[in-house]
């Protein structure tokens, strides 16, 4: 049996209270590999700390476009040249679509050097980029020429990004990448990409499958065990695979800023247990992280 090698990136660190503890515990017990910091919001200095604490955990920024609750949102890190990046309330939009319609290339590019200037400021060494609601990717509206911004800044910084080079049908049916426009445009534009980032020496997994929300997984904490389980004896073998989670410990803080609560839980619980690392290894699944990545991709 070949080794499934799969990066566990645990994203919205720094969101919230609820996820720093959630994400803080998967680490030290080896739930996940890595994990992606929201600058904007409230809570990611804990977030940062903690990684400047802990330099041997592959911690990343977690570029941050949209803000998508009703309640507690979030704006620009950026004090300048932000009008088109914001809404009526003067927050970052709450979908990638009306993102994609509205921002401005260069105020796209000088936010998300300020999102990681912030963090490096306040003591993290990013070990990778990736980017919140796949606002980034511009695959809502088919404005992928985003994708050339976020790539020449990676290079610009020398750090890997979340960007599959290969797709999948199951990829094209996750709902949790929302990819919304025509498959062989999708296939043909990322082909190129792939060639950009090999090119400007940025990272990349072979594949990205986050878990989906989209079937009886949701009713249960039993049926999303049996459906993760499912979910990586399906990674592909002698390949990099990454999927994320975004695990949070349960909270009054929690319940006030989302619905979905329940399934952020049921993460941290699934992915803190013990038997699930065992279950893991028994299938071939290694976890590596993004410094390990630009290792194996030959841009350390």
């Amino acid at each position: 049996m070949g080794k499934k090698y799969v990066i566990i990136n645990a994203d919205d660190f720094g969101m919230c209270h609820s996820h720093n503890v959630a994400t803080e515990e998967l680490f030290q017990c080896g739930g996940i590999s890595s994990s992606t910091i929201m600058a904007p919001c409230s809570w990611c200095k804990e977030a940062i700390a903690f990684a400047a604490a802990h330099p041997e955990y592959a911690i990343g920024v977690h570029l941050t476009t949209t803000s998508e609750w009703k309640n507690y949102r979030w704006g620009p890190v950026n004090c300048k040249q932000t009008d088109s990046l914001r809404d009526a309330e003067g927050y970052f939009f709450h979908e990638s679509d009306e993102f994609e319609k509205n921002a401005a290339d260069e105020e796209i590019v000088s936010e998300c050097r300020a999102q990681i200037e912030k963090c490096k400021k306040l003591g993290l060494n990013p070990s990778h980029l990736d980017n919140h609601m796949g606002s980034l990717y511009g695959i809502e509206t088919g404005r992928l020429s985003l994708l050339q911004l976020v790539i020449d800044l990676a290079s610009e910084y020398g750090l890997p990004f979340r960007l599959p080079a290969r797709f999948t049908d199951a990829q094209f049916n996750n709902q949790m990448l929302g990819i919304k426009i025509d498959k062989q445009l999708v296939l043909g534009l990322f082909a190129q990409f792939e060639k950009y980032t090999t090119e400007k020496k940025v990272a990349t997994p072979d594949f990205l499958m986050p878990g989906d929300w989209a079937g009886p997984q949701k009713e249960s904490f039993e049926n999303y065990r049996e459906y993760i389980f499912e979910l990586y004896r399906s990674f592909a073998e002698d390949a990099v695979t990454e999927t994320y989670i975004h695990p949070a410990v349960e909270s009054e803080e929690l319940k006030a800023i989302t619905a979905s609560w329940q399934h952020r839980v049921w993460e941290y619980q699934l992915f803190r247990d013990p038997k699930t690392h065992e279950f893991f290894r028994s299938i071939g699944v290694e976890l590596i992280n993004y410094r390990q990545l630009k290792e194996i991709r030959g841009f350390a």
